[in-house]
């Protein structure tokens, strides 16, 4: 092979990760094909020598072909050096895909827990929440953990401050209840919602860690009780926490709205 066709090729396989980067589900090779308009047979080659470069992956045991997740992790490399919004959205979104639930991020913004990215997932849940969107504290997964690690004394005057709507039948709305809640959230580091905020709708979430006092935010999966019970979701949750340590990297230590937590 000369030069130039080395060349060739090499601007070929590209453009199929580009490609696959793209789509928006799987692609088979008759598609991928047809779109670079190249022979069947070429980009079989290419696919080959893709995958044993581990830059592209079988999805599942059919024919279909997805970016690798060392292609994801370049291109979250890439972003974490173009800004943290960027990579931010990045790292949810492949929570997103994996869990084929929800995820977001979210900081404590006065009296409310505020969405910093959001990724919604196919399902659609009574109410759509999007980035920028103020939920409560008390009856929502992230809300209850950021209330958790705050200092005693502040959470104390947080619950006296609070109003405790009941969103659904299961919201917590006595305080004393809620601090027992809490309690138990702050010690294992995990918030849970069983459905307290939209019925139906079922959520973990674990602390962004700015470092081992400090959490900066809040990641959750969130998933319909139909599709996910509890217990299927938690299995998510070491997942969930490695997420957490890829964020906590996108966060600036002198950002003044990261709250203190003991």
């Amino acid at each position: 092979m000369t030069s130039t066709q080395s060349n060739a090729a090499a601007v070929r396989a590209f453009r199929i990760v580009e490609l696959l980067a793209q789509a928006r589900e799987p692609l088979t090779l008759m598609e991928i094909s047809t779109q670079m308009d190249l022979p069947k047979q070429s980009v079989h080659r290419l696919l080959k020598q893709l995958e044993s470069a581990w830059l592209v992956n079988r999805d599942g045991p059919g024919k279909h072909y997805v970016c690798s997740s060392r292609v994801r992790q370049m291109a979250i490399n890439l972003l974490m050096t173009t800004g943290p919004a960027a990579a931010r959205r990045a790292i949810l979104q492949e929570m997103a895909d994996k869990v084929q639930a929800s995820c977001n991020l979210a900081i404590s913004s006065g009296d409310a827990v505020v969405y910093l990215d959001r990724v919604e997932a196919n399902w659609s849940a009574s109410a759509k929440l999007t980035p920028g969107t103020r939920v409560p504290f008390h009856c929502t997964a992230s809300g209850k953990l950021l209330m958790s690690l705050l200092p005693k004394q502040q959470r104390e005057k947080m619950l006296r401050r609070l109003p405790l709507r009941r969103w659904t039948d299961l919201t917590i709305s006595d305080a004393d209840a809620l601090r027992t809640d809490l309690e138990e959230t702050r010690k294992r580091r995990l918030g849970l919602n069983m459905g307290e905020y939209i019925p139906g709708v079922v959520a973990v979430a674990v602390p962004v860690m700015l470092n081992a006092k400090r959490a900066s935010a809040a990641v959750a999966i969130q998933a319909s009780a139909q599709q996910f019970t509890m217990p299927e979701l938690m299995l998510w949750v070491p997942e969930l926490r490695k997420v957490a340590e890829r964020l906590a990297q996108t966060f600036d230590v002198a950002d003044e709205r990261v709250p203190d937590s003991l």
